[in-house]
């Protein structure tokens, strides 16, 4: 699927990731961007259309399909982290609020541009993942299990979405230099970069992207014996 001439709608676009991949959107030469944030007044780069949109809301979200029906690439980026495990005295709540957008929330705007990409000639949804969809670690146990959860449904919805003419692709990473994970003590990837690489698969039709040596080295590590997950952290 090809930036050039098409028409992006991307989720969570007021900042970090969502941010680079409207000014690469752009940059690329699609012809209309629309810019989903649950305050559109945050969203400030030019040459985008801002509409309101917050992934935990099935109104908000069918308003958006509506005003951005002529979609024809979608970026399921919009997502939260929480630090913590699943025993910690918040992780039921934690639990809740990490699998309610970064699971149901892409969930509910696939449902709602399903039918758009198909009727736009098939198009591409994006959903961006994690290394975190194959590890997990005590810091961040939690949110793990909400990218593993999204990862499955990406495949899932390859499955359902494939006579649709829809490429479905799913972007792993490990930390990005972002507000999100100010405060982290790891390598960080740049932006830019691992957009770059995400759009570079989408436009070669691919239907997974590692976008990091880290992740890549995680994928290789999934079959070993013992498998990296299993691997105390």
């Amino acid at each position: 699927m090809q930036l050039a001439n098409s028409t992006v709608f991307i989720t969570g676009a007021n900042r970090g990731i969502g941010l680079a991949f409207a000014r690469a959107a752009l940059q690329r030469g699609a012809r209309k961007v629309y810019a989903g944030a649950r305050d559109p007044d945050s969203v400030t780069l030019a040459g985008v259309i801002p509409v309101r949109l917050d992934v935990n809301n099935p109104d908000s979200v069918a308003a958006a399909a509506r005003k951005a029906g002529d979609a024809q690439i979608v970026i399921n980026n919009a997502g939260i982290a929480q630090f913590g495990g699943f025993l910690a005295p918040n992780g039921l709540q934690s639990a809740h609020a990490q699998m309610e957008t970064n699971f149901f929330g892409p969930l509910r705007i696939a449902q709602a541009f399903a039918p758009i990409l198909q009727a736009n000639g098939g198009g591409a949804l994006l959903n961006v993942l994690s290394v975190a969809s194959w590890i997990s670690r005590p810091q961040l146990a939690v949110y793990a299990a909400s990218k593993t959860a999204a990862w499955s449904l990406t495949n899932g919805l390859r499955n359902e979405l494939r006579p649709h003419g829809t490429q479905v692709l799913g972007l792993h990473m490990g930390f990005v230099d972002t507000d999100l994970t100010t405060g982290i003590d790891a390598p960080k990837s740049n932006a830019d970069d691992i957009v770059r690489a995400a759009l570079d698969a989408l436009e070669a039709g691919a239907e997974e992207v590692l976008a990091d040596e880290i992740t890549r080295q995680v994928k290789r590590g999934l079959s070993g014996e013992p498998g990296v997950y299993l691997a105390a952290p």
